[in-house]
């Protein structure tokens, strides 16, 4: 019943946000291209923080990711030092194009403990206002987990509390990305291997709102449906992704090129619906030469 109220109000409000999507998708997403970008194509290449085992100064780990050819960096908020980042951001010519919800795995939106949904409502309204200030667009949030109740209460608990945070996504121009993930939630964990996306595109259409979508993750449900077919189905819900490798055979993750994962029919429902912007690894990571290699296997796979 829950749903089918916010697909009600989300059907009646369509019309009047479309021109306000429209807007933010453009001067969001695809404006951050530059001139200068490494990225050539309308993938733009970023990665996560904890993938850059480059040492000395932040600084000079922009610097090491900016030169393996990657246009941005994803950073952990709330956590971030502002005036670091920024002053690593005008010596690297590195973008921080989003972010990383630091807490969201252990204070969960889903938790039935309103003092835990409290908590995890400032940390997401933290970390929206520090990706603001350091000029990213982004912050990837895992909205909860299955073992907080069934869906017919975590489903509804959730919403209610990350909605709270959408006036000030909306004012700073920041996108609520969830990701999909091994959280026993919008899929069935022991269920087959061709399941569909439409649980996670209903949930976001719950929000009625241009500023929530996902942040797919490529290789993250390989194990559980098509990859591509999960693209068509959320389509322009769709504002970032995520790539790593999955080997349905072994059951495990790995790189991105080692797996089993059809990257040939992934990058053709990318072109279907119409993506363009930023894609980040979420793979081993390492050294300035791994983190190339990364970034080649990207433009392999996606380029």
């Amino acid at each position: 019943m829950f749903l089918q109220k916010a697909f009600d109000r989300r059907a009646l409000g369509r019309l009047a946000v479309a021109s306000l999507a429209t807007v933010a998708s453009t001067s969001r997403l695809t404006l951050t291209a530059r001139a200068d970008s490494p990225t050539s194509s309308r993938i733009l290449k970023t990665l996560k923080i904890g993938m850059v085992k480059v040492p000395g100064s932040l600084e000079d780990k922009f610097l090491a990711v900016r030169r393996a050819g990657f246009d941005g960096i994803e950073l952990n908020a709330p956590g971030i030092d502002v005036a670091e980042t920024r002053a690593a951001i005008a010596k690297s010519g590195l973008m921080v194009d989003g972010t990383v919800c630091s807490t969201h795995w252990k204070v969960r939106h889903s938790s039935p403990d309103r003092n835990v949904r409290a908590q995890a409502l400032k940390d997401l309204k933290a970390g929206i206002e520090q990706t603001s200030a350091v000029g990213g667009h982004t912050i990837l949030l895992v909205v909860g987990h299955g073992e907080d109740g069934p869906e017919s209460e975590i489903i509804p608990r959730s919403i209610e509390n990350i909605t709270q945070a959408l006036p000030l996504a909306a004012r700073l121009g920041i996108y609520i990305a969830i990701e999909n993930v091994w959280n026993h939630f919008l899929y069935d964990h022991e269920g087959p291997m061709n399941q569909s996306a439409d649980r996670f595109a209903k949930y976001v259409d719950a929000f009625n709102s241009p500023w929530v979508g996902m942040q797919f993750d490529i290789g993250n449900h390989w194990q559980y449906g098509d990859p591509a077919e999960w693209i068509r189905t959320l389509g322009k819900r769709i504002v970032k992704l995520d790539t790593k490798g999955y080997s349905r055979a072994n059951k495990q993750f790995t790189a991105i090129t080692a797996g089993d994962i059809e990257w040939v029919s992934v990058k053709q429902a990318l072109n279907d619906i119409g993506f363009h912007g930023w894609c980040a690894a979420e793979v081993k990571g390492g050294d300035e030469a791994a983190l190339k290699a990364v970034a080649d296997e990207m433009s392999r796979t996606l380029g």
